[in-house]
């Protein structure tokens, strides 16, 4: 089972042609865990076609716990987003997960293109997007790639995740918020279908 899924020239093409004109849009990558959200970030991240450098920001570094979910997508939206959509600085917290505490609090400040990626980024965050992605995969295909990742640690913890996360889907409908719907198969992560 493939670690790292190569996104497409194409999936990466149509996130581009969603970017406004202006030097910090917001792009939201959400999906389940291990539909390759976190390298298509990197990929984006990497090509990035605007002006300016982006800032890259992961929700695993701010869910508080394996129970976090609800409450980082909250954050995401009242703490970072809500700010730098007011022209304001915004925080995110990144949690310790080895001790179980806030390890920082760190400071983005407004002007500059932000990507955040990870389970949550569609909840009550999903208003503040410029380009909102939702990035999936068959159920097997996921958990075992994300345990082909994550190990032991995580294996203990999958069922009570999916758990979390499909309440998440049922509270939000995040995937209904996407600009842009991307699938991953096999090895690649392709443009599905567009939502706009």
């Amino acid at each position: 089972m493939p670690s790292h899924i190569a996104p497409s020239e194409e999936a990466i093409d149509r996130v581009r042609a969603l970017l406004p004109g202006r030097p910090d849009p917001i792009v939201l990558i959400d999906g389940p865990s291990g539909a390759g959200k976190s390298t298509f970030a990197d990929e984006l991240a990497a090509h990035w076609p605007g002006a300016g450098e982006p800032l890259l920001v992961r929700m695993d570094g701010m869910y508080p716990g394996w129970g976090g979910l609800e409450l980082a997508a909250a954050a995401l939206a009242e703490e970072l987003l809500g700010p730098l959509r007011r022209g304001e600085p915004g925080t995110w917290r990144e949690w310790d997960w080895a001790r179980d505490e806030v390890a920082a609090v760190h400071t983005v400040t407004p002007g500059r293109p932000l990507i955040v990626e990870g389970c949550g980024t569609l909840g009550p965050a999903a208003r503040f997007a410029d380009v909102a992605v939702w990035i999936d995969a068959e159920d097997d295909f996921r958990k075992a790639r994300a345990l082909a990742r994550d190990g032991e640690t995580y294996a203990v913890q999958w069922d009570g995740w999916q758990a979390a996360f499909e309440r998440y889907v049922s509270r939000w409908d995040p995937r209904a918020h996407a600009h842009l719907l991307l699938r991953a198969e096999h090895e690649r992560v392709v443009a599905a279908e567009g939502t706009d």
